[in-house]
C-alpha cells in the first residue's frame, strides 16, 4: 500500500510500500513550508500496488464505501540541521519461527508533544538468526527527535513474517544524548516483552540490543578529527569558534561572523567538546540562510594575526563548508591579504558538491591572486571530506587519514613566515634536573 500526496494539485512525494497489511504505518516524511496567512489545501490518496498488468496505476475506489481512516500526525520541526550515524547488533533474541531461528529487524519511534510516537526509521531484516548484527544508517537528527536530545526514543524488536503478520519480540527505550556516548555499558539495552514476563515468572528478557558505533554528521566529525591533533598546540585550549550564513535571533537578521556559543563579548569555546557543544546549540537556535560569505571569518582572524607578528603566536583556521560561496572576490583578496600575516587556512569541504571554487583557493597549482597582485606565500589547504569515507564503516581509520592530509602543510606553512621575517626559534630550555642530582652526559 503507498500513500501519494498532492499539495494544490500537484504532486508532492510517495510514501514507500507497505506490503500485506491493512493498517501501515509509513516511515517516510515530508517536509512542508507553512504560511500562517495562507490557505494550503492537502490531498491523500491511497494507491494499492498490484502485478504489472492488472492495472498497477488505478486508484481502488468504492464510491460511498467508507475504507478506512488516515492519521496525520504533523509537528514543528526545529532548526537542528545535524545527523547521525549509527549501528546496533542483538545477542540471545527470542526465537519466533517454528522451523529455523527468527528474521528480526528494528523499528525507531520518536516520542511527540502530546505523548504519542511516530515512526521514524526501520531496519532492514536479518534472516534466521538470533545475534543479528544490522547495517549502519544514517538519520537527521530532528526526525529522530526534533533536536530535543533528552526527547524519549522507542525502539521496537520484531521477527519479520511473509505475510506481514510479524512477531513482537519485545522493546526498549533511550534517547539521543544516551546514543551519543557511543560504544559503552550505557548504550547496551535489554529487550523486554511485557505480556511474556507477565507470564513467566522466571522471565528475565528477550535479548539484548547493544549499540555498535555512533558517529556525528560530516561536519561535527570533520571538526573533531582536525580539532583534536591541532587542539595541543594551544596551551589554554580555548577557542573562539564562529559561524556564517545565518539568521539570528531574536530579530532574524543574516550575519557571516556569530559567535556559535552565543556569547559576542566571549566567543571561546573550552576545548573541541566545548566548540561541539556550542555546534549543537547554534544548530538548535539559528536559521541557516545565504549568501555564504567567507571574507568576514578571513578578515577576522586576520585582525589578530595583525596584532601579533612577533612569531610568539600563529593562528589556523577551520572552516567546514559546503563548498558555495557568495563572496569569492572578497575571500581572494582577503586570503592574499592574509598570506603577509602568521595564519593559515583549512578548508573541509562536506557533502556531493563540486568544489572548484575551494580548489582555487587552495592555490596549489596556481598561486591565488587578487586585483593583480600574488598571494606572498600559500596559506590554504583545502581537502573534500567525501574523500576519506571508509567504505567499511572505520570512521577511526577516515578521521585519521583526514587529519593527517589536512594538517600536512601547516609546518611548512609556520617556518615559511618565520623565515620570511627573520624570526629565529628561542633557545631551548634547560634540561630539568631534580635538585641534588648531578646530570650526567653519556657519548654514544
Amino acid at each position: 500500500m503507498i500513500l501519494k500526496v498532492l499539495l494544490f494539485s500537484c504532486v508532492f512525494g510517495r510514501t514507500e510500500v507497505i506490503d500485506n497489511t491493512l493498517n501501515p504505518d509509513f516511515v517516510r516524511k515530508y517536509i512542508l513550508d507553512y504560511f500562517f496567512e495562507e490557505k494550503q489545501n492537502l490531498r491523500f490518496d491511497f494507491r494499492l500496488e498490484k502485478p504489472l498488468g492488472r492495472g498497477s496505476h488505478a486508484p481502488n475506489r468504492i464510491p460511498g464505501k467508507k475504507c478506512g481512516i488516515v492519521i496525520l500526525s504533523a509537528e514543528e520541526l526545529s532548526n537542528c540541521r545535524d545527523s547521525a550515524t549509527m549501528q546496533f547488533c542483538a545477542n540471545k533474541l527470542d526465537k519466533k519461527d517454528f522451523f529455523g531461528k527468527s528474521d528480526p529487524f528494528m523499528v525507531f519511534y520518536r516520542s511527540n508533544e502530546d505523548g504519542t510516537f511516530t515512526i521514524c526509521h526501520k531496519t532492514e531484516v536479518v534472516k534466521n538468526t538470533l545475534n543479528p548484527v544490522w547495517q549502519p544508517f544514517t538519520i537527521p537528527v530532528r526526525a529522530l527527535c526534533n533536536g530535543d536530545y533528552d526527547r524519549t526514543i522507542k525502539v521496537e524488536v520484531y521477527d519479520w513474517d511473509r505475510d506481514g503478520s510479524h512477531d513482537f519480540i519485545g522493546d526498549f527505550t533511550t534517547s539521543y544524548r544516551e546514543l551519543a556516548r557511543g560504544q559503552s555499558q550505557f548504550n547496551v539495552y535489554e529487550v523486554m516483552n511485557t505480556k511474556k514476563k507477565m507470564k513467566k515468572k522466571k522471565y528475565v528478557n528477550s535479548g539484548t540490543v547493544t549499540l555498535l558505533s555512533f558517529s556525528l554528521n560530516a561536519y561535527a566529525m570533520a571538526l573533531k578529527a582536525v580539532g583534536e591533533i591541532i587542539q595541543d598546540y594551544d596551551s589554554d585550549k580555548m577557542f573562539p569558534a564562529l559561524g556564517f550564513g545565518a539568521k539570528l535571533p531574536p530579530d532574524g537578521r543574516v550575519s557571516h561572523e556569530f559567535p556559535l556559543n552565543g556569547n559576542i563579548e566571549n566567543p571561546y569555546c573550552n576545548g573541541i567538546e566545548g566548540i561541539l557543544e556550542a555546534y549543537h546549540q547554534s544548530l538548535k537556535t539559528v536559521q541557516l540562510y545565504g549568501p555564504t560569505n567567507f571574507a568576514p571569518v578571513v578578515n577576522h582572524v586576520a585582525r589578530y594575526a595583525a596584532a601579533v607578528q612577533d612569531g610568539s603566536q600563529y593562528f589556523v583556521l577551520l572552516i567546514i563548508t559546503d563548498g558555495v560561496i557568495s563572496d569569492m572576490a572578497q575571500t581572494k583578496e582577503a586570503i592574499v591579504n592574509g598570506a603577509k600575516l602568521p595564519m593559515s587556512i583549512i578548508i573541509v569541504g562536506v557533502g556531493q558538491a563540486e568544489f572548484d571554487a575551494m580548489v582555487e583557493l587552495d592555490g596549489d597549482d596556481i598561486r591565488i591572486s587578487s586585483r593583480g597582485k600574488l598571494a606572498e606565500r600559500d596559506i590554504v589547504q583545502f581537502v573534500p571530506f567525501r574523500d576519506y569515507m571508509d567504505r567499511t564503516g572505520n570512521h577511526v581509520l577516515s578521521m585519521a587519514r583526514l587529519a593527517k592530509d589536512v594538517l600536512a602543510e601547516i609546518p611548512d606553512q609556520f617556518i615559511s613566515y618565520m623565515k620570511s621575517r627573520g624570526i629565529k626559534p628561542n633557545p631551548a630550555p634547560p634540561p630539568y634536573t631534580p635538585p641534588g642530582h648531578t646530570r650526567h652526559h653519556t657519548a654514544i
